[in-house]
């Protein structure tokens, strides 16, 4: 797999883009302190990128499938470059709207470009090396956001605003200039190609089916969402601790705990894959993310805020990888592409709604008592479909014998 040039080029534009992506959040998050100053306007003005990504799901799946991944990637990364002279102007006129419109450009790029990146890894390696690559590119993307954080707190310190964006906005470009090198054969032949395209009209129709004869990807599908209640509301929790603890230091401190638990996570959840199924690793690793929100109860205190993250970390840190290796070896490749944006729409609703939610709830009940309802609700879901899951194997079991 290391002898393979795409694995690096995937790698290496990864860590690039990663930085650029986070020197733009962490500008964002700076720039909507000092202009906006109720949580659940910022979550609604976040939530607009959210919502024009999710309108063209459909399209970038059915594209996906039907043309080059890598034109997809290259098309998607120009317009993410470009996006970064939105937020410019808004930097300079002071303007909450030109924020806005860049957001809906980075979101309507990253619609179609997640989907073709997912379904390109396992055209570069074979399925065995799959879990470990997808451990590798989860770290590497979250050493990149470790220092891209640290990077945009010194920057922030030296230079003006606008600097970040203009570091964000090379960033993007190396990322375009190296997605060139690529070079892996594709999935579809001139046949399956013909047939996407007189049946893509359906958008997600197709998929629908392919989830539901597949239960272990339908339930994988659905367990995602438990981090997601987490992640939804992650950027503005980490504002709402740094305010509570009037501490603008712990933010860069709960990004590192939480990328270094992250890493440590996806470093060894191979080696956990060799001793327990993969549901075994992902309803385990649901029921630890549950308690790690519970544990935000102490908010207050700096140790258990910062071990709170670190723990929620490591505990996705074995959950993602182990859910994308799922999905990428159980779902026919030909379906790759619109499976893979019916995910990212899926994911990008649930975001939505849940950034939504922690705004309005940050505002009416506060922090500590939002996480305790957070980590009950994840905990009742993962109770749920684990006696579901329990249910479905029982039902097989019978089944077989009555067969047999």
């Amino acid at each position: 797999m290391w002898k393979n040039k795409n694995v690096w080029i995937l790698l290496t534009g990864e860590f690039i883009a990663g930085l650029g992506l986070w020197l733009g959040i962490i500008g964002n998050l700076e720039f909507m302190q000092e202009k906006v100053p109720s949580d659940f306007l910022k979550s609604l003005i976040l939530a607009g990128g959210l919502l024009a990504g999710i309108a063209v799901g459909p399209w970038a799946g059915r594209i996906t499938d039907q043309i080059s991944k890598k034109t997809v990637m290259l098309a998607s990364g120009f317009a993410r470059a470009l996006s970064v002279v939105f937020m410019l102007i808004a930097i300079q006129t002071g303007s909450v709207w030109w924020m806005v419109i860049f957001l809906v450009f980075l979101q309507i790029s990253a619609a179609f470009y997640f989907p073709a990146l997912q379904a390109a890894i396992p055209l570069v390696v074979e399925d065995k090396d799959l879990l470990q690559l997808n451990g590798v590119h989860m770290n590497v993307s979250t050493l990149s956001r470790i220092l891209g954080t640290a990077l945009a707190g010194v920057l922030l310190v030296f230079l003006p605003l606008s600097m970040l964006y203009i570091a964000s906005l090379v960033a993007y470009l190396i990322l375009f200039i190296i997605t060139f090198f690529m070079d892996f054969e594709e999935s579809f032949s001139k046949e399956s190609r013909g047939r996407n395209s007189s049946s893509g009209s359906g958008g997600f129709k197709e998929v629908f089916p392919i989830i539901q004869g597949l239960p272990i990807v339908f339930m994988t599908l659905i367990l995602t969402l438990v981090p997601l209640l987490f992640l939804g509301g992650f950027n503005l929790m980490v504002i709402n601790i740094s305010e509570l603890q009037e501490s603008s230091s712990i933010k860069g401190l709960i990004y590192t705990a939480e990328g270094l638990g992250f890493m440590l996570g996806a470093f060894i959840v191979k080696q956990i894959s060799q001793k327990r199924s993969p549901y075994a690793i992902l309803f385990f690793f649901s029921f630890i993310i549950g308690l790690s929100q519970l544990l935000l109860y102490f908010a207050d205190v700096p140790v258990l805020s910062i071990l709170a993250f670190f723990i929620f970390g490591f505990a996705v840190g074995c959950f993602f990888p182990t859910a994308a290796t799922i999905f990428q070896t159980r779902v026919p490749k030909e379906f790759h592409g619109r499976f893979f944006s019916f995910r990212n729409m899926l994911d990008r609703v649930t975001f939505q709604i849940v950034l939504l939610l922690t705004g309005f709830l940050l505002d009416a009940v506060g922090l500590q008592i939002m996480v305790v309802i957070f980590g009950i609700l994840s905990l009742i879901m993962t109770a749920a479909f684990f006696a579901k899951f329990r249910q479905l194997r029982t039902e097989a079991q019978v089944k077989e014998k009555i067969s047999t």
